[in-house]
């Protein structure tokens, strides 16, 4: 008896995309190609110059741990509380350019919010990156 045969078969590549980018047609009745558009980049989510402080202080806190333990310690919850504030403003306001985008008027385009739904996503995903 023979061993069976494998099956090297591979499950089909569903080449679909998000739905977010799918073009809505029903309104002409038009077929068209659905539109990919490239992902947008995640972004950093703090400015360079704030990474750069941030670890610079804590820099300075780890070096401060063998003289003073407790005090590094408070420093670092410092620290982390201020980073926290940080993030939360520039989520803040990220979020406040998105929704003047759309929210100020009815006279919005669908193209206008399929790009602003994307931008959202983007947005969301950074959020998850966290």
């Amino acid at each position: 008896m023979t061993p069976p045969e494998l099956d090297t078969r591979q499950a089909p590549v569903d080449f679909r995309p998000p739905t977010v980018d799918v073009v809505d047609t029903h309104a002409t009745g038009a077929v068209s190609t659905p539109a990919i558009a490239t992902a947008e980049p995640n972004l950093p989510l703090f400015a360079q110059n704030d990474t750069q402080d941030f670890r610079s202080r804590w820099e300075k806190i780890q070096n401060g741990f063998v003289d003073e333990p407790r005090k590094a310690v408070e420093q670092a919850d410092e620290l982390v509380a201020s980073t926290f504030k940080r993030l939360t403003e520039v989520f803040a306001t990220e979020r406040q350019k998105l929704e003047s985008g759309w929210d100020k008027t009815d006279n919005v385009s669908t193209e206008d919010l399929r790009i602003t739904l994307r931008r959202y996503r983007s947005f969301f995903d950074r959020l998850l990156s966290v």
